[in-house]
């Protein structure tokens, strides 16, 4: 399928219908999706999809309009009705257009300026050759990895490989004329260990556009381990004390604060942050940085989706705010050029502002601001650190505290007040005392504020993650109030 030559001719119809400005996005995919269950295949899923969407302006006012299916590439796209394939680019355009008709004026309203791509890592041609059977056994290979950890692990659930080729193009009427081709892969699974009538679940991660970064009997693994260390779970009483949070329930916390960093959220007045910019709003050992350029990581592409290169920002240096992520839209009435982060939701809707791969770092990560994204993350898209020296320094968090829980996970973390900050949610992990587990503790919950606890940062670990677009390495806070 040439989507080029398919967004190159819906721009030029728009245009020629009279709009002030368009925009033409077209994403193509194909993924194969496979889940085991006792050693075989309990479902598989191939699919292929197509959508585009066309942003007009006219007259400072914005028509939108999309168009989903299959598409013949053999045929030009635009006034053809000899193949039923071909979707009707025309029509979209005439709806687009339409709807500009009755939006209001805003002079914010644009399209965005070229500037040239940046050079990423996205594609690997071993992701476009796995077939069904691939899809299979790696999902097998999930599942077994997950009960040949503990004889305590007794099931799996969702043990799940998928595998996605994408080709997007997006062309506007200010010169960007981008197409490109990324691949991703990735697998989750969820573990069940028993122990006589205690039964705990443990879930594990992975994800990457490289076929080679993920180790699929590893990440069982993961999920096993995490169910068999919480077996025998007491509760607790009520108490104050430090945390240690795990890089999968620090990247949850991160996400919610993540929202603050919006100039959409800023301009609506829905970002406690709007007036912070230059002020200490986090512990000062932290760095917390957007990076749509790091290498084989989910967010990264070589620009965002309105065809604004990806770039590297500093959100947060030292603990200090420096500025927030922008779209062109938000951009303009900031009086600023856009940050490139433009994301959609899907081809449905325009772009929104959003993260690229948003995560946390310390301080005196060699000074983390200066540093490339090749040397913050090796090609596992992990910290360039050995396995050992991860180790050692989440052990010293835990020998660090004399009485303290140690998060494992976290539920309701979403239900968290995006606005004011507050959360109160429920967790799992091991309570510490004396500077070692003593034993695991379930039904507590963890209550504060986002950004408050963030400011209680008191250290930062080298095993950094990332869970989608967020990433984190473990973090141990001051004292927070749990519950039971």
């Amino acid at each position: 399928m040439d989507i080029a030559s398919l967004a190159e001719d819906a721009l030029r119809l728009a245009l020629k219908k009279g709009c002030d400005g368009a925009e033409v996005f077209i994403k193509a995919s194909k993924s194969i999706s496979a889940e085991a269950k006792d050693g075989g295949v309990e479902a598989l899923e191939t699919a292929r999809e197509f959508g585009m969407a066309v942003k007009v302006i006219k007259g400072q006012r914005l028509g939108f309009s999309f168009i989903s299916g299959p598409v013949d590439s053999q045929q030009s796209a635009v006034g053809s009705r000899s193949n039923k394939n071909v979707p009707p680019i025309d029509k979209c355009v005439e709806k687009a257009l339409e709807g500009a008709c009755w939006t209001g004026a805003d002079g914010y309203n644009d399209i965005a300026d070229f500037r040239s791509p940046s050079d990423v890592l996205i594609w690997d041609e071993d992701i476009t050759l796995i077939n069904e059977d691939d899809a299979i056994k790696n999902a097998v290979l999930l599942e077994n990895g997950a009960l040949s950890f503990d004889r305590k692990v007794k099931k799996v659930r969702k043990a799940t490989s998928t595998f996605v080729s994408n080709d997007v193009a997006i062309f506007n009427s200010k010169g960007v004329n981008i197409s490109y081709k990324g691949t991703s892969v990735s697998a989750h699974v969820m573990a069940i260990a028993q122990d006589g009538g205690d039964s705990q679940m443990g879930w594990d991660y992975g994800f990457s556009r490289q076929l080679k970064d993920i180790d699929f009997a590893s990440i069982g693994a993961g999920a096993a381990k995490k169910a068999v260390m919480l077996l025998g779970a007491k509760k607790i009483n009520a108490v104050k004390a430090p945390v240690i949070l795990d890089p999968m329930v620090a990247s949850e916390f991160l996400g919610i604060l993540s929202l603050s960093f919006s100039a959409e959220s800023v301009q609506k007045g829905k970002s406690l942050l709007a007036d912070r910019v230059d002020k200490i709003i986090t512990s000062p050992i932290l760095n917390i940085i957007d990076d749509g350029t790091m290498p084989w990581c989910p967010g990264t592409s070589p620009v965002d989706d309105e065809g604004i290169p990806a770039r590297r920002k500093v959100l947060i240096e030292n603990g200090r705010l420096t500025g927030f992520l922008h779209n062109t839209y938000t951009a303009r009435k900031a009086g600023i050029v856009s940050t490139g982060n433009a994301v959609r939701g899907s081809f449905k809707s325009y772009p929104g502002v959003g993260i690229t791969n948003l995560y946390i770092t310390p301080q005196d990560e060699a000074k983390g601001l200066r540093l490339k994204a090749e040397e913050i993350l090796s090609a596992e898209g992990q910290k360039c650190k050995s396995a050992e020296e991860k180790t050692s320094k989440l052990q010293s968090f835990v020998s660090s505290v004399g009485k303290g829980l140690f998060v494992i996970e976290a539920m309701g973390v979403h239900t968290a007040n995006p606005i004011s900050g507050d959360f109160s949610v429920g967790i799992s992990g091991l309570w510490i005392e004396n500077g070692r587990p003593l034993f695991p503790v379930k039904e507590a919950v963890i209550s504060g504020n986002i950004f408050e606890m963030f400011k209680r940062v008191g250290g930062v670990g080298k095993d950094l993650r990332f869970f989608g677009r967020l990433g984190s390495p473990s973090l141990l806070i001051g004292e927070m109030d749990i519950s039971a």
